[in-house]
């Protein structure tokens, strides 16, 4: 049986819960995560079906052609991640509350990291390779 996990924002307005599978944490170095995180973002996934989001500051940010990013509206906290008509999102990992028990086993966009850091010694893997 999964563990039900939960999570939220810096201010605590926006507060979740996922009762389903999360993925093992990805390393994203693209030049979006990096503006938005300040670094490259770590970030879990699950079906959008096991993930209850509550809160009324939530604001989606469409990012690309393809994809949103979800954050608090008061306080900032970058939270959520999500490829229009998917059934996954993507959670940013230090949202979780508390021991998450994952570990970062792959990483993505090795080629727009920034030059001020060394990259994690995890595998890189095709961004196509991930399921979204």
């Amino acid at each position: 049986m999964t563990a039900v996990k939960t999570g939220g924002c810096l201010c605590g307005s926006i507060t979740y819960r996922i009762s389903g599978p999360l993925r093992p944490i990805v390393a994203c170095h693209c030049n979006q995560c990096r503006k938005t995180s300040g670094h490259y973002v770590a970030a879990t996934q699950c079906r959008s079906s096991d993930l209850a989001i509550s809160g009324s500051t939530l604001t989606w940010f469409r990012s690309s052609e393809a994809a949103e990013r979800g954050f608090c509206g008061r306080c900032g906290s970058n939270l959520f991640w999500r490829r229009f008509a998917s059934e996954f999102t993507s959670i940013f990992a230090g949202t979780l509350d508390g021991d998450t028990e994952l570990a970062m086993t792959s990483q993505i966009h090795t080629d727009s990291k920034g030059d001020y850091y060394a990259l994690p010694e995890i595998p890189v893997i095709a961004q196509n390779s991930l399921r979204y």
